[in-house]
C-alpha cells in the first residue's frame, strides 16, 4: 500500500494542520499584494499617457451617457453614423448653449464685482478685528502673502499656451473617439466576443452588459444628483445678492461629480465668494443653505436616484476618491468611484454566474454539458442579444462571420443531442433486451 505525499511545509510540519485562520491570512494577503501590485502598475502607465488616459475616461463617461439617445434613434431606422452625430450634435449644442448663457448672464456683474469686493473684504477684516485677537496689520500681512503665493504659482505664458493646445486636442480626440464608439461600440463588443472561448462567452457578454449598465446609470444619476445640488444652491446665492451666482452654479454642479469632496469644495468657495463679497452674515446664511442641501442629497437624493445597483459602502468611496486623487489629481477623483463600481458589478456578476454553473440541476451547472447558459434563440453564438437589426452598423441583422459562428454552435448542439439521444437509445435498448 503506497504511503501518502508528506505535505509539510519544510520543519515537518504539515500543510494541512495549520489552523485554518492562518490559511486564510495568507491567502488574502497574497491575493492582496497581486491586486495591489497590479492597481499600481495600471495607475503608473495611465499617469504615463495622462492625456490619453483623459480622453478615453471622458470618452467612455460620455458614451455612456449618450448611448440611450444613439440607441432610440436606431430604433426608429436612423442609420447608426448619423444617430451618433446627432447625439454628439446634441452634447456640443446643450454645451455651448450653457457657456453662452452664463457669460451674457454674468458679463455685467465683473465690473461692479471689485467694488462690491472691496467692500466685502472691509466688513470682514472689521467682523474679524472684533471677534479675534488679531490686528489689521496682521491681517494685511496675511493676505499679501497668499496674493504673492499665487502669483509665483501662476504659469507663464509659453507652459500656458502649450497646456491650453493639449486641452484643445485632448478635447478633439474625445469627440473622434465619441462619435466612433457611439457608432460601431457595439460592433466592437461582438468582435472582442468571438475571441472567447464558448465556456466564456456567456459569462464575458453579462459582465460587460454589468459594468456598461452601472457605469452608465452612475453617469445619469450623479449628473441628476449634481444638477439638483446646483439649483438649490444657486437660488440660495440669487435670493441672498451674491455676485457671480451663475458661475457658482456651475462649480456646485461639476463638483457634484466628485463624491464627498466635490461637494465640500464647491460649497467652501460659494462660502468664501459671499464672506468677500457681502460680508460673514450673508457668508454664514450660505453655509447654512450648502450643509442643508448636501444632507438632502446625502439621506435622500442618493439612495433614492443611485439605488442599489451602484451604491457602495461611504468608506470605500473615501477611500477610493483619495487613492483616485492621489495617484491620478483632480481626474482621478473624478473617475475613481465609477471604475470602483464597475469594478465590484462586473466581479459580482461573475462569481454570481459561477455558483449558478456549480449548482446541479441548474441552466450552465452539472447538467449542461457545455457549461454555458443558453438564452432564448441559442443560434445567436455570439453571446449578444440582438433585439432588432438597428444596432448592426450596415441595416444587416448578421454577417458572414456570425453565420459561420452559428454553424459551428448549430453543429455543436446537434452533437449534443445526438449522443443524448444515443444514450437514451442504448437504454431502452438494454432494458428491452
Amino acid at each position: 500500500m503506497d504511503k501518502p505525499a508528506d505535505r509539510s511545509n519544510g520543519y515537518g510540519r504539515p500543510l494541512d494542520r495549520l489552523p485554518w485562520l492562518l490559511r486564510w491570512v495568507v491567502l488574502a494577503s497574497a491575493c492582496l499584494l497581486i491586486v495591489t501590485a497590479g492597481a499600481y502598475v495600471l495607475a503608473q502607465i495611465a499617469i504615463r499617457l495622462a492625456p490619453l488616459s483623459i480622453a478615453l475616461a471622458a470618452t467612455l463617461f460620455l458614451a455612456a451617457l449618450l448611448d440611450p439617445v444613439s440607441s432610440r434613434l436606431r430604433r426608429h431606422r436612423v442609420p447608426p453614423a448619423l444617430a451618433a452625430l446627432a447625439a454628439l450634435l446634441l452634447l456640443l449644442g446643450l454645451l455651448g448653449g450653457a457657456v453662452v448663457l452664463i457669460w451674457r448672464l454674468t458679463a455685467d456683474q465683473f465690473s461692479d464685482l471689485a467694488q462690491q469686493l472691496d467692500q466685502g473684504l472691509d466688513r470682514t477684516r472689521d467682523f474679524l478685528t472684533s471677534a479675534l485677537p488679531v490686528s489689521r496689520e496682521q491681517l494685511d500681512q496675511w493676505a499679501e502673502r497668499v496674493r504673492s503665493g499665487l502669483q509665483k504659482s501662476a504659469p507663464d505664458p509659453i507652459s500656458g499656451a502649450a497646456t491650453l493646445a493639449e486641452a484643445a486636442g485632448g478635447l478633439l480626440l474625445v469627440l473622434v473617439l465619441l462619435f466612433f464608439l457611439l457608432k460601431d461600440g457595439r460592433p466592437m463588443w461582438r468582435w472582442v466576443l468571438k475571441w472567447t472561448s464558448d465556456g466564456a462567452r456567456r459569462r464575458t457578454e453579462a459582465a460587460g452588459r454589468a459594468g456598461w449598465h452601472t457605469l452608465g446609470a452612475y453617469t445619469r444619476g450623479t449628473m441628476l444628483i449634481a444638477a439638483i445640488d446646483a439649483v438649490g444652491i444657486g437660488i440660495a446665492l440669487v435670493v441672498l445678492r451674491v455676485p457671480l451666482a451663475l458661475p457658482l452654479t456651475v462649480i456646485t454642479f461639476l463638483g457634484g461629480f466628485v463624491p464627498i469632496i466635490g461637494a465640500t469644495v464647491a460649497g467652501s468657495i460659494a462660502v468664501l465668494v459671499a464672506l468677500a463679497a457681502k460680508g460673514p452674515t450673508t457668508a454664514l446664511l450660505v453655509l447654512a443653505a450648502v450643509i442643508t442641501v448636501q444632507q438632502l442629497e446625502g439621506n435622500l437624493l442618493e439612495p433614492l436616484i443611485m439605488k442599489r445597483q451602484v451604491r457602495l459602502h461611504p468608506v470605500v468611496v473615501l477611500i477610493a476618491v483619495t487613492a483616485g486623487t492621489l495617484l491620478g489629481g483632480i481626474v482621478g477623483a473624478f473617475v475613481s468611484v465609477p471604475i470602483t463600481a464597475v469594478i465590484y458589478n462586473v466581479v459580482s456578476t461573475i462569481a454570481m454566474d459561477r455558483r449558478s454553473r456549480a449548482a446541479p440541476g441548474t441552466p450552465g451547472g452539472a447538467d449542461d454539458p457545455d457549461g454555458v447558459d443558453k438564452p432564448d434563440g441559442a443560434d445567436n453564438s455570439d453571446g449578444v442579444d440582438k433585439p432588432d437589426g438597428a444596432d448592426e452598423p450596415d441595416g444587416n441583422s448578421d454577417d458572414r462571420g456570425d453565420s459561420d459562428n452559428r454553424g459551428d454552435s448549430g453543429t455543436a448542439g446537434s452533437d449534443g443531442v445526438d449522443s443524448g439521444t444515443g444514450a437514451a437509445g442504448r437504454k431502452r435498448s438494454d432494458g428491452a433486451d
